[in-house]
C-alpha cells in the first residue's frame, strides 16, 4: 500500500477574492478530504448523500416512488431533502474483493468463474472496478479500471493459500481506491466480498474497517462462501457488514449457485434510489451521526441504506 503526497497550493490575493465571492453568491463547491494525524480520511460535511434500495416483504424491488414518499432523519431530527433521483444513473465505482485463503480453495475455481461473469454483467462504459485478493495480506489484483479484459484477467490468475485478512482488505480498498474520487456524489460505491469471513490475520479491526467503509460512502455485498449450513460466526460478520452499509448478505449453499448471488447484486445495482440532504444543525464534531430513510404511510415496505456517516473532526 502506498500513500500518495499531497501538494500545497499558494492561493494569489486575487483567488482568494474570487473564491469568497463563489461562496458568497453560493457557488459551494465539495470539500476536499482531509488527513488527520491518525491517518483517517475525514471529509467536511456539508450535504450527505444516500444511496438506498426499497423493496416489499418478498424482496421485490419497488422502484415507481417520488420525492414526496420519503421521509429522512438524522439523530432522529427530521430532514429536508435536497435533491432526489430514481434509479441512479450515477457511474459505479466498484471494489471486488476475493478469499483467496487456503480455506475456499476446494470452490475457488466456482468463485473466479462467477466474479468474472458478475464483472462482464455489471459493468458500462462509466463505470470502474478493482480487484484485490486476501489472504494472510491483501493485496491489489487489478487497479481502478473500466477494462473489463483487464478485471477478468486479475481473477483468473488468483490463487489460494495462506490465512484470511478480511478487515485489512475492506479498509484498503475503501481509503486507498475508493475514496480517490472526489467529490464523493459523483459517484456510486460498492464493493462485493466474496469469503468465509474468518479473519485471522488482519491488522485492522472489524469496527476500523466498517468505518473506512462508511466514510468512503460504500454499500458492501457480502457472498458466503460457507457451504455448511450452519451459520459461523464469520457469517455473522459478513451479515454485519452488510446490515450497517445498506448491502445485503447471500449464503449459497452450493458452489455453483454463486452466479445468481452475483445477479442478485447486479440487479439491485440497477435498481436503486440517490438522495442528498444538508444536515441541520450542522455539526462537524467529528462523531457517527445515525441516519434513518422512511417511506410516508407505507409500513409494507423495507428501505436499505447505510445507517449513518462520520462528521468532520472539529478544528
Amino acid at each position: 500500500m502506498k500513500s500518495h503526497a499531497r501538494s500545497l497550493l499558494t492561493l494569489a490575493p486575487l483567488a482568494l477574492l474570487a473564491v469568497g465571492a463563489a461562496l458568497l453568491a453560493g457557488q459551494q463547491e465539495a470539500p476536499k478530504p482531509e488527513t488527520a494525524d491518525d491517518g483517517i480520511i475525514r471529509t467536511g460535511i456539508t450535504r450527505v448523500n444516500m444511496l438506498f434500495t426499497v423493496t416489499d416483504k418478498r424482496g421485490r424491488f419497488v422502484t415507481d416512488l417520488n420525492r414526496g414518499d420519503f421521509t429522512i432523519f438524522e439523530n432522529k431530527k427530521p430532514q429536508a431533502i435536497k435533491e432526489f433521483t430514481a434509479e441512479t444513473d450515477l457511474p459505479l465505482r466498484l471494489a471486488i474483493l476475493i478469499d483467496t485463503s487456503g480455506s475456499v480453495s476446494d470452490r475457488f475455481h466456482f468463485q473466479q468463474e462467477a466474479a468474472s461473469n458478475f464483472i462482464n454483467g455489471v459493468m458500462r462504459d462509466q463505470d470502474k472496478a478493482i480487484v484485490v485478493s486476501f489472504d494472510t495480506a491483501a493485496e491489489l489484483a487489478a487497479d481502478l479500471t473500466g477494462d473489463t479484459r483487464v478485471l477478468e484477467k486479475a481473477v483468473k490468475n488468483l490463487r489460494p493459500g495462506g490465512g484470511t485478512a478480511l478487515y485489512d482488505a475492506i479498509f484498503f480498498a475503501c481509503k486507498e481506491k475508493l475514496m480517490l474520487d472526489q467529490p464523493m456524489y459523483k459517484f456510486r460505491r460498492a464493493m462485493v466480498v466474496l469469503s468465509d469471513g474468518d479473519d485471522n490475520q488482519s491488522q485492522h479491526s472489524r469496527d476500523q474497517a466498517l468505518e473506512m467503509a462508511q466514510r468512503a460512502d460504500t454499500v458492501i455485498y457480502t457472498i458466503s462462501t460457507n457451504i455448511s449450513h450452519v451459520e459461523t460466526e464469520g457469517d455473522k460478520v459478513m451479515r454485519y457488514f452488510a446490515d450497517q452499509t445498506g448491502g445485503a448478505s447471500f449464503f449459497p449453499f452450493q458452489a455453483n449457485d454463486l452466479n445468481q448471488s452475483f445477479e442478485n447484486i447486479a440487479n439491485e445495482l440497477r435498481h436503486q434510489y440517490n438522495l442528498f440532504y444538508a444536515p441541520e444543525p450542522l455539526n462537524n464534531d467529528g462523531q457517527y451521526h445515525h441516519v434513518l430513510i422512511k417511506v410516508r404511510n407505507r409500513k409494507d415496505l423495507i428501505v436499505r441504506a447505510r445507517k449513518g456517516y462520520y462528521a468532520r473532526r472539529p478544528t
